[in-house]
């Protein structure tokens, strides 16, 4: 583990040098609430500890993102949500930095320089999500290819997430003319209330593919161009308007946030949180 990480800040549009390990406790900080369970959060440590290091080992061999030329990672969710000690003490209140601010540097220094390991290499892409609503994804059902440690798995300890059973609806027309804008090359002719369909569902349960019109396209594509928190809905349409109930909030593949606070609740320690979410896995 290197001693230092150069980080893209988005708000100054400047590089800075964070020591590592710091660097671990900001992401701990900007990506999970530290009222959750120690487990959880030193899980949460390894993951993003490992998610860094695979990001600059790729960018030595690649180069740096493009969209952040001069370091391998930025500090928002286009990486990972990094805030400095500063900002945290500004957004969160002293009250919070003795006490949810020490926690989280508890779990990232119990679990000092450990990564997670796949066949004695290092894992790649240590992806994590807020909730999955009751089972995570496939990597290849979300983001094409396949990776051996993303692999869709119970996640049954996840009854405190916040986003369940929400609801979205559009009128019709606007799902319409947000279908078509996004894509104009596929013909999906007049969309009605007769012609959206769900078609076929991933094995975590989110929507794989929808029919719309005469077009055919991804439930993550809806997702993304609908604003919805997963792409685990079901839909109900009436008349004008379609009815969007969604479970879980992100992506769902990898860790899933609120599922590691469940386990961790039911005694499960971290590295047995991450041996579950990321499939043959080990921490060293």
């Amino acid at each position: 583990v290197p001693d230092t990480i150069k980080v893209y800040r988005t708000e100054t549009k400047k590089t800075e040098s964070i020591k590592f390990e710091d660097y671990v406790k900001g992401v701990v900080a900007g990506e999970m609430p530290s009222s959750f369970h120690q487990e959880a959060l030193k899980a949460q440590s390894v993951a993003a500890r490992t998610y860094s290091l695979a990001r600059i080992i790729k960018a030595e061999e690649n180069g740096n993102p493009t969209s952040h030329p001069n370091a391998p990672l930025c500090d928002s969710t286009h990486c990972q949500v990094y805030r400095s000690k500063n900002e945290l003490k500004e957004l969160k209140g002293s009250s919070w930095m003795k006490d949810g601010w020490e926690k989280i540097c508890d779990a990232v220094d119990a679990t000092k320089g450990e990564l997670l390991y796949y066949k004695g290499e290092l894992v790649q892409q240590a992806l994590f999500h807020s909730s999955s609503g009751g089972r995570t994804e496939n990597s290849e059902d979300v983001f094409t290819t396949a990776v051996p440690y993303l692999v869709s798995v119970d996640s049954p300890y996840e009854s405190e997430a916040t986003h369940q059973n929400e609801k979205n609806s559009f009128s019709i027309n606007e799902f319409s003319n947000k279908i078509k804008a996004k894509y104009p090359n596929i013909s999906f002719g007049d969309i009605n209330a007769s012609n959206i369909k769900i078609i076929s569902r991933s094995s975590g349960k989110h929507v794989e593919k929808m029919k719309i019109g005469d077009g055919i396209i991804e439930g993550r594509s809806v997702r993304e161009v609908m604003g919805l928190p997963s792409a685990n809905f079901t839909i109900s349409i009436s008349k004008n308007t379609i009815t969007f109930t969604s479970t879980g909030s992100g992506h769902g593949v990898g860790m899933s946030q609120y599922g590691a606070d469940g386990m961790a609740k039911k005694g499960y320690g971290y590295k047995e949180i991450l041996s579950h979410y990321y499939k043959g896995t080990e921490v060293y």
